[in-house]
């Protein structure tokens, strides 16, 4: 038993050691991070050094990576975000998928193969990799250009078409010997029926739930119960005979306007990346290495001619939606490839008896080429001539007619300082992501129409979920003090060029913000104290003039008090309020001479001077 239990172990850390290794090699390569996992488990696996030997067991737990990353990407598919692109989602998306699935089910139909097979195989292809598009994209700076925002736009319909694809796999399969069509109504009711429950229990039993697990302030609860339903939505789909990853799809679409959507992305995305690494491990371990050396030939034509195929059909399709010929060589260099999305169709067309295990092992191994051509394919387009491209102007603005840019802002807190702090940028049409842990305040926010996540400003992971990486800003307004003191720290070393503005409580709690490197800090009660004590003077008669000359003599001592303690000059600082010791002084002299109203007092004042003069006395001798 300890043998076995030493045998799984050391099978545990091969994987890891594995991944640690391959990875950061293959991404200096400028390979990708997929690529890195696909090698690693073809070294480990049965047709490497052999540490597996059942590539398939590893595949069914690695599953569960695709099924989180399915989740997330419901997550993503706001009802309100699909429609701001509907015009790219639904226009030029659909219209790519469907020209270059047509081609590329003509080419394998020409190839000899039935028309199912063909079309299952053509899709597959045309899946982008999603993972390969997003890293490229984000090392050369393009993911927020229009070009970029288009590309994006197509690869969020490739990964929204899986789902019907998995489906249409199931109706694709052969018939069960002695089945008849009663039972594949059958099954196709309890199908439906279970979406529609899945669809239900997320709608309307999901956010109260996770409303009453906030309150109990429970991390590890919040997570486990994040899990439970990815992987309970998974298991009810299976169970209905459909997808596991249909099911946490569905599942995430109905939590995608939730305020807990924030949350849920971040608890799931560590064992997303885990599993769904694991999951690429394991396709690299089922490439049969010794069939693809057989079948080499077949292999290599069908790397160039399906890459050749999808580009022209994206060209295509590009110059037809009104994109320049470059942009429309860039995106078809940068899609060209078959995705990591194909694998998992391709292993359900399998399970179904679609594809024979030839077959399947031949498509794999001509997705992971195109996908390791795809890089080199990029750095070859870099080589080519610019050619005179008319600028697109399509979605472009007067920079005129809309004044100054408006960004994205993330605020942290939307407490009393929050709301006030918010509505000046709201009215200007700025862009405000809000996460907060109160979830009686977001049910009250959410009354007045705002849009409050819940979430833990402490957490790198909320953060990272909630943009905090392409925010032009980062409002921390918090109401504890060592929350705020914790928060711009993270930001600061995550985030070293975003700036960050924070809430202050007291004097202290501005220098230990300084201190993290804040940007900029405000104490919550400065400026009312300031607006309370000018009130005060004009209340009492005192001239325009004079009340603004007080106010910016206070301004100046107080600012500079602030920056002499930060540097550690606590004397120095001392000296502006015009006294010797820590009491409570004035920040300027008074005007006139404080008079004393009783001889009690008198004579209280005539002592206290006595005492100063002969202290003066003594330092001077």
């Amino acid at each position: 038993m300890e043998a076995g239990q030493g045998n799984d172990l050391m099978r545990v850390v091969v994987v890891l050691a594995a991944g640690v290794v391959a990875v950061p090699l293959f991404r200096r390569l400028g390979l990708g991070s997929v690529l890195g996992y696909l090698a690693a488990g073809l070294v480990i696996g049965p047709f490497g050094l052999g540490f597996f030997g059942d590539a398939q067991a590893v595949l069914h737990v690695a599953e569960l990576g695709v099924v989180m990353f399915l989740f997330v990407i419901g997550l993503e598919m706001q009802p309100s975000r699909l429609w701001g692109l509907r015009r790219d989602i639904f226009g030029s998306g659909i219209t790519q998928v469907a020209v270059c699935g047509g081609l590329l089910t003509a080419l394998g139909w020409a190839a000899g193969y039935s028309v199912p097979v063909a079309f299952i195989g053509a899709m597959g292809f045309v899946l982008s990799s999603t993972a390969i598009v997003m890293q490229i994209m984000g090392e050369r700076g393009e993911t927020s250009t229009l070009a970029g925002q288009r590309i994006v736009s197509i690869l969020l319909l490739e990964d929204l078409a899986i789902v019907p694809l998995l489906a249409v796999v199931a109706l694709l399969a052969p018939a069960v010997t002695g089945g008849g069509s009663a039972s594949r109504w059958l099954t196709v009711g309890i199908a439906l029926a279970a979406i529609i429950g899945l669809v239900a229990i997320s709608r309307w039993l999901l956010t109260p739930v996770f409303n009453l697990l906030a309150k109990s302030h429970a991390r590890e609860v919040m997570t486990a119960a994040a899990l439970l339903v990815v992987l309970g939505a998974a298991l009810a789909m299976q169970a209905a005979g459909l997808s596991m990853a249909m099911g946490a799809f569905a599942a995430g679409v109905m939590l995608s306007e939730s305020t807990f959507r924030r949350q849920l992305e971040a608890d799931i995305e560590p064992f997303r990346g885990i599993l769904l690494g694991l999951f690429f491990m394991g396709v690299g371990m089922s490439l049969d290495v010794a069939l693809v050396g057989r079948d080499w030939p077949m292999i290599l034509a069908g790397v160039v001619a399906m890459m050749l195929v999808k580009s022209i059909g994206i060209f295509a399709v590009a110059r037809l939606t009104c994109a320049g010929t470059r942009e429309a060589l860039h995106r078809a260099a940068l899609m060209g490839q078959g995705g990591e999305f194909a694998f998992v169709l391709y292993a359900a067309a399998a399970a179904a008896g679609l594809f024979e295990p030839r077959l399947n092992a031949v498509l794999t191994a001509i997705v992971v080429l195109s996908m390791a051509l795809t890089p080199l394919m990029v750095m070859a387009l870099r080589l080519l001539p610019r050619a005179p491209d008319a600028p697109d102007m399509d979605g472009v603005e007067d920079a005129g007619s809309i004044g100054e840019v408006s960004g994205h802002l993330l605020m942290v807190g939307f407490g009393r300082f929050g709301q006030v702090a918010s509505q000046a940028l709201l009215a200007r049409g700025i862009d405000i992501t809000i996460i907060e842990t109160d979830t009686e305040m977001i049910q009250a926010a959410a009354g007045f129409g705002f849009k409050v996540y819940y979430g833990d400003g402490r957490r790198l992971d909320v953060l990272r979920a909630s943009g905090a990486g392409e925010a032009r800003a980062i409002l921390v307004c918090v109401d504890r003090p060592e929350s705020a003191t914790e928060i711009v720290a993270l930001v600061k070393e995550a985030f070293p060029f975003t700036p960050v503005l924070a809430r202050a409580y007291d004097r202290p709690h501005a220098l230990e913000l300084i201190r993290a490197g804040v940007d900029y800090q405000m104490r919550e009660t400065l400026e009312s104290a300031f607006a309370f004590s000018t009130a005060a003077l004009r209340q009492l008669g005192v001239e325009e003039d004079a009340v603004a000359e007080l106010e910016a003599d206070v301004r100046r001592r107080e600012n500079a008090r602030l920056e002499l303690e930060g540097l550690g000059e606590r004397q120095a600082a001392i000296a502006l309020i015009h006294g010797n010791r820590m009491t409570p002084t004035p920040l300027t002299r008074p005007r006139r001479q404080g008079q004393a109203l009783t001889e009690e007092t008198i004579a209280v004042i005539r002592d206290a001077a006595q005492g100063e003069e002969a202290r003066l006395d003594g330092h001077s001798v």
